[in-house]
């Protein structure tokens, strides 16, 4: 599968948030990129993995996630 540029919106607060947020994604092999806009409360997450699997690590931190859709 080729990589897709994947959108959420992310219930965080501060940078502790993004830190964690980032922690995991980047344990998740097939995640190539993350970025982060904390103001925003959006990341975007460039991975070959399906949408809901990735969705699955970010709800792992415990943070209120929501998938937004495919960045073009």
């Amino acid at each position: 599968m080729a990589s897709q540029v994947y959108e959420f919106n992310v219930e965080m607060g501060c940078e502790g948030c993004t830190n964690l947020v980032t922690k995991v994604l980047n344990k998740k092999e097939g995640v190539t990129n993350i970025e982060i806009d904390l103001q925003e409360k959006k990341v975007f997450v460039t991975s070959t993995l399906p949408s809901d699997e990735v969705l699955q690590v970010i709800r792992s931190t415990g943070r209120a996630c929501q998938f937004l859709g495919i960045k073009e």
